[in-house]
């Protein structure tokens, strides 16, 4: 399976508000000090589950881990 971003796509990012989110949005996440896009995989409350489009997860994050969503991807 294919990711969704390759390494060095041109990738437009927005502010976005974490109730407007769905599973498979792609979205910049911070995680232990380090910036991230990643996939939502899937949503629970205010909790989302992150991970790969190659069907790997690298957990939950809460709403307050999530800058914003990608609007557009260039390769």
């Amino acid at each position: 399976m294919k990711g969704k971003v390759d390494d060095g796509a041109l990738v437009t990012l927005e502010p976005c508000s974490t109730d407007k989110l769905a599973v498979g949005d792609i979205v910049l996440v911070k995680v232990k000090g380090h910036v991230y896009l990643h996939l939502i995989k899937a949503i629970n409350g205010a909790r989302f589950l992150i991970g790969n489009n190659r069907g790997g997860t690298n957990g939950w994050v809460g709403a307050h881990c999530i800058y914003g969503i990608a609007t557009n991807i260039e390769p």
